[in-house]
């Protein structure tokens, strides 16, 4: 278990815990307090603002009968425009939660201090160009200091990632391809989603070609293709895989599942596969807690692939696989389930987190096959509300 050791008071400070994802953040928090280190995780809020800052503690004492959240949380001022303020949070945290968006104008310095001060950094950000950029700037030096900095754990990606994973580790052969669906519900109030969150959406799609500049500085070399390539969808068509139209998806789950398959190749020589997304109101003030309540997503992935003991790169594939992920409301239930529950597998399980290897280490994992960590945040998010099925091989 991974304590406070370090001399640091908390396990987990949540910046930007006024903000509207924030809250429910702190929320979940909350409710899985008994699932820290220990059982006794030890956390702190933090913001630019305590007034705001003690206004969510109330909020959120209020509605889980906590009282004593007001005497047990921590309240930490920090602002992005105020590098020492960052760098005295972080110095006081095993990991940070960054709630602050756009992470386009306000993650970057938090990325910096937290790896700087040796804290471990989280976010649910959707924006492919931070991402990759954060990654592309930031990862010897995160390295060299012992820091994780995982982008994109809320709804935003890790349903699409484990549920590609999920795919992948039920298929009894070599998948060759994927495609996914999404799907979201919502009951009589109807749906909508933050501003906040439309504005951080807006950027990232607005990157592309910045996005397309940064991965050639990168340099990645194209993944190698098993099997055929993956049909590419056109901007609406009907499916007939889910029966209903869809357009392609443009967050950040591609990106993020592309960073997946090439570390995952690289470091374990697993076999990449061709994959796509697609998709089946916003608002200043949010949805209401009535319409999250009502709320649900489901993620559908095809999969195909050759069985055991064929050839891929013989004949059309034999095989086809159909698994989901299913949830509550995505942007605000699901995406704190989603971050906390990484940010206490990281506290937990550092032994099986994935390590950067030398190439005595890699030439061992390429001679014996890869071990590849297994986390338990599959089935800790399923205790939380959210569901992997698999319905089927289909020969």
């Amino acid at each position: 278990m991974t304590s406070t050791a370090n001399s640091r008071p908390y396990h987990v400070i949540v910046f930007g815990a006024s903000g509207f994802t924030g809250q429910f953040v702190v929320e979940e928090v909350t409710r899985t307090l008994s699932d820290g280190p220990k059982g006794t995780m030890k956390w702190a809020i933090a913001g630019r603002s305590r007034q705001k800052l003690e206004k969510v503690l109330e909020q959120a004492s209020a509605t889980l009968t906590k009282p004593e959240l007001m005497s047990e949380v921590g309240i930490i001022l920090a602002d992005v425009g105020d590098l020492a303020s960052l760098a005295t949070m972080c110095k006081q945290g095993v990991v940070v939660l960054n709630c602050v968006g756009p992470y386009r104008f306000y993650g970057e310095p938090v990325v910096k201090a937290c790896i700087e001060n040796g804290t471990h950094y989280m976010d649910i950000c959707g924006e492919p160009q931070f991402l990759e950029g954060m990654q592309l700037k930031y990862q010897s030096q995160a390295a060299e200091n012992g820091v994780y900095v995982i982008g994109s754990c809320g709804f935003d990606s890790i349903p699409a990632d484990m549920g590609i994973q999920f795919t992948r580790d039920h298929f009894k052969g070599t998948l060759t391809a994927v495609e996914s669906f999404l799907t979201i519900s919502t009951g009589p109030e109807g749906g909508c989603i933050h501003d906040g969150t439309w504005q951080s959406a807006v950027y990232g799609f607005a990157d592309s070609d910045k996005l397309r500049a940064l991965r050639k500085k990168a340099g990645y070399k194209p993944l190698p293709v098993v099997g055929k390539k993956i049909k590419r969808r056109s901007t609406l068509f009907f499916s007939k895989e889910i029966e209903q139209y869809a357009v392609p998806f443009m967050g950040a789950d591609p990106s993020v599942v592309k960073r997946t398959q090439r570390f995952l190749h690289k470091e374990y020589q697993e076999s990449p596969f061709p994959e796509f997304f697609s998709f089946g109101v916003f608002s200043k003030v949010g949805p209401t807690r009535k319409q999250m309540e009502d709320s649900s997503f489901c993620f559908t992935f095809l999969g195909e692939g050759y069985t055991e003991g064929q050839d891929p790169t013989k004949g059309k594939p034999n095989a086809k696989i159909r698994t989901q992920v299913k949830g509550p409301d995505a942007g605000y239930v699901a995406t704190p389930i989603a971050m906390v529950q990484a940010a206490l597998t990281l506290l937990s399980e550092p032994e099986s987190l994935p390590k950067m290897r030398s190439v005595e280490e890699k030439k061992r994992i390429k001679e014996l096959g890869p071990d590849r960590p297994i986390l338990q945040i599959q089935q800790q998010a399923s205790d939380r509300g959210r569901a992997y099925t698999r319905n089927g091989l289909l020969l």
